[in-house]
């Protein structure tokens, strides 16, 4: 595979696009990251203190920063950065007509074999390649944050995108030792934010609703099923229990369970208040600098902790 992958190129040099141009970094490819002011750019800096958290806690060999550090270039050069690339990967700011822009550009630059990939979150994968003419080497990657722990990549196919291309794509991911799985319609939240958001629906019209408090609510899934989740996943759970179970459960419990489809009269009145969370210190709970910086600090060992030993 790596005779394969000529080059990666980056647009976008965020803490998305710096954790993914050193995902591909750190497995001996070279990565171009563009971006209109290099100068100002802080990929190498932010690539840098990821690995050396991830030194700290035994999860990367120190003495290979510099040489993860060396596989990248930033450059203002669009045809340079795109040059012989084998895979583009979009992470410019969520606004539709910039990235179809950007995208239509990409496919006139690029090379036929080239794949076109964006990493939005939410936007339609379709509608991102609507003025492109290749519209079959464009697909969605969509990593998580912090990508250069995360192990998923959704890999989300349009109508238009062809199995070579997905099937190059996954490959391309499992190489560098990310986990793609394939989501086959380029629908709205892709495939693990549907999931995401069903469940915080839920834990925002408890609170809402005065069943329990916010750290309540936390506290019950981070101690109940969240443990037994990495291993035992809600459809391999319904077959544990049986379908007939399951079913039974559902004819009693489904009509009491949150559906509405706009967000929570709770969640719009904290951001009207101003209750923004870590922004502005108040949110569902309230948050000191420190809370801050303990909580995002444990995720990070966290995950390092829990991904070490994934295949």
């Amino acid at each position: 595979m790596d005779s394969k992958i000529n080059s990666i190129a980056i647009f976008g040099s965020g803490l998305m696009g710096s954790g993914i141009a050193q995902i591909f970094a750190s497995k001996g490819i070279r990565v171009r990251i563009f971006s209109r002011n290099p100068e100002n750019s802080n990929a190498h800096e932010v690539i840098r203190k990821n690995l050396t958290t991830m030194a700290d806690n035994d999860a990367f060999p120190r003495e290979k920063i510099v040489e993860v550090l060396s596989n990248i270039e930033i450059s203002a050069d669009k045809l340079y950065v795109t040059r012989d690339a084998s895979l583009v990967i979009e992470n410019i700011p969520e606004d539709m007509e910039l990235k179809q822009n950007l995208f239509k550009e990409l496919d006139e630059i690029c090379g036929p074999d080239t794949i076109l990939a964006s990493n939005t979150s939410v936007m339609s994968i379709t509608e991102i390649g609507s003025k492109c003419k290749n519209k079959n080497r464009i697909v969605g990657t969509h990593f998580w944050n912090p990508p250069f722990l995360i192990p998923l990549v959704e890999i989300v196919k349009t109508e238009f995108t062809s199995e070579e291309i997905a099937d190059r794509t996954f490959e391309i991911m499992k190489y560098v030792g990310k986990k793609p799985v394939k989501v086959n319609k380029d629908v709205p939240g892709f495939l693990a934010n549907r999931l995401q958001h069903a469940l915080w629906r839920e834990a925002i019209s408890i609170v809402e609703r005065g069943i329990a408090d916010a750290k309540t609510v936390d506290e019950a899934i981070k101690y109940s099923f969240g443990l037994r989740i990495p291993q035992l996943s809600p459809l391999e759970n319904a077959d544990m229990i049986g379908t007939d179970l399951t079913l039974s459960i559902h004819n009693y419990i489904l009509k009491h369970i949150e559906n509405s489809t706009e967000p929570s009269p709770l969640l719009k009145e904290k951001v009207e208040k101003g209750e923004l969370g870590f922004k502005t210190g108040l949110g569902f709970q309230e948050w000191s600098e420190k809370d801050i910086e303990e909580s995002r600090r444990g995720l990070i060992e966290y995950l390092i902790k829990a991904t070490k030993n994934i295949e």
